[in-house]
């Protein structure tokens, strides 16, 4: 007997075996549960019960989640299927009650409560319902907790047996639709790369017990940006501030953002800050100047220095001011302004500022769409000397710490504290043209473009060639600075609340306590 033969005959064995099984109440809950899944109206539902949770994390397991079944289920469907054209179960369904179950050669009996609608007649392997439930769960596990991709998981794999348990595939087809959606989730990050978690090894001292800090937030004052991205109105996070930190001190800064910051760290014990990464910045120039902690609590879009620090939403902003580990970490300075993610000048600074003009009317998202098409049509390579040396320049970003994803954009960094400026150019000599250099941008993909450098610094000296340089800070666009601007570190210059657990994962670390 050939291999192939000898798999076909244990398939077939195994199918009997499930089809013979007797599962009180699963057999009502099992074909509801596999219809529903058809067409992946299931996956569906669960990303978009995640995505309402408005946390960045369960965002980012729904999207994640959605392309990867957007991948497995052609490939299941449409290639596989085709490829191998192996037919359906032979199967006739019965009611015990109205005869005797009898087995006929190459015929498997299952009973009709199993599957109270018409089977399907498609190909049979492999199984399109288990490649999309395996694809979804492993998406989800990438990104979610374990509290929310274990069940997810379990569903999934409940989803595939019901596949063999109601007659319609062979365990074969559904081992192997779990293998490729498996693939599948696994190679969403081809497309976009995982979150890393928050660096462990980043702090330059130990980490500060801080004192006289009560669990009720007495000495914290918190100035909240209602108009910050998903921040906006201030109508959730204040609530959560006032609840949890009954006696800390809340101000929604509905005028001077930097005043209502410079106001609050004078009489502070602890600066906290809620909005994106724009208002984190001012609370850092803040903090620095009265050489307070700063508690950053993400009220933003995308909160790149929050989630550097290990903190999503404002509950787990709450929970690091109250396990009292503080990290120093990095602090990068460009002329008169620091910033504490990255600086950046070029055609991004004429995008963002596009974009800004725009928000008001459009929304974020959409003015970004609209900016980005306006500058592929009118924006020109910026004439910039860059430590002496004339460039034309169509991106360039200066990172505070190296990151560590290739390409154009800087994502995410392992430290906060190398004391390096990373700096990533993409230049013009070889005119390249505007779409291919945006592109590339958005891509993060190096061999779109042919005049891209990057190196690692612990200064950098830039002038306009023809006048005054704008830079971009953090997102936001600053004041065209005449002469040369120096960009420069100041090492281990902020202290920063993190959670307890990204303190303890990091060997240089003391866990400090409040007392």
């Amino acid at each position: 007997m050939s291999l192939l033969n000898r798999a076909r005959e244990l398939d077939q064995r195994a199918f009997d075996a499930v089809a013979a099984a007797k599962l009180p109440g699963l057999e009502y809950v099992l074909p509801r549960l596999s219809r529903i899944a058809n067409h992946s109206v299931l996956w569906g539902g669960v990303a978009g019960s995640l995505a309402l949770t408005r946390q960045p994390r369960m965002r980012r397991a729904a999207l994640r989640g959605a392309i990867a079944v957007g991948l497995a289920s052609p490939l299941a469907n449409l290639v596989g299927k085709q490829a191998f054209r192996r037919p359906r179960p032979l199967i006739e369904l019965f009611t015990p009650s109205a005869r005797p179950r009898v087995t006929r050669t190459g015929v498997t009996l299952i009973p009709s409560i199993r599957s109270p609608w018409r089977l399907p007649t498609s190909p049979s392997f492999p199984s399109g319902h288990s490649a999309s439930a395996a694809a979804f769960a492993t998406a989800v596990a990438m990104e979610a907790p374990a509290a929310v991709a274990v069940p997810v998981g379990v569903t999934a794999a409940t989803v595939a047996f019901s596949r063999i348990y109601t007659g319609a595939h062979y365990p074969g087809d559904v081992l192997a639709g779990i293998a490729l959606g498996t693939v599948a989730g696994l190679g969403t990050r081809l497309l976009w790369p995982t979150m890393p978690g928050p660096a462990s090894s980043r702090w330059t001292k130990p980490v500060e017990a801080v004192r006289g800090l009560s669990e009720d937030g007495e000495g914290v004052v918190v100035v909240v940006n209602p108009g910050a991205g998903a921040n906006s109105g201030g109508r959730d996070v204040t609530r959560v501030l006032k609840e949890r930190l009954p006696a800390a001190e809340i101000i929604e800064a509905d005028g001077d953002l930097q005043t209502a910051l410079k106001d609050a760290a004078g009489r502070a014990t602890v600066l906290g800050a809620c909005g994106g990464d724009g208002t984190i910045r001012a609370a850092a120039a803040a903090a620095l100047d009265q050489r307070v902690p700063l508690l950053v609590i993400p009220g933003g879009t995308l909160n790149h220095f929050a989630r550097a620090l290990g903190i999503e939403t404002a509950a787990e902003a709450i929970a690091a001011y109250r396990s009292g580990c503080i990290a120093r970490v990095d602090v990068g300075r460009a002329g008169n302004e620091i910033f504490l993610n990255t600086a950046s000048f070029g055609a991004y600074t004429e995008l963002v500022q596009r974009r800004e003009r725009l928000e008001g009317r459009l929304g974020k998202w959409p003015a970004l769409a609209v900016a980005a098409v306006r500058v592929l049509r009118h924006s020109e390579p910026a004439d910039v000397y860059v430590d002496g040396r004339r460039r034309r320049v169509w991106f360039a970003f200066i990172g505070n710490c190296r990151y560590g994803a290739r390409g154009v954009t800087p994502t995410w960094r392992g430290r906060l504290d190398d004391g390096v400026l990373d700096v990533r150019l993409i230049g013009a000599k070889r005119h390249i043209s505007r779409t291919r250099a945006v592109a590339a941008l958005l891509v993060g993909h190096l061999r779109l473009v042919p005049d891209y450098s990057t190196w690692s610094a612990g200064k950098l000296e830039l002038e306009g060639a023809h006048g005054a340089l704008r830079l971009t800070r953090d997102g936001e666009v600053g004041d065209a600075e005449e002469g040369t601007v120096t960009v420069t570190k100041a090492p281990a210059a902020l202290a920063v609340f993190v959670p307890s657990a990204t303190a303890a994962a990091s060997a240089q670390t003391t866990t400090g306590r409040l007392h």
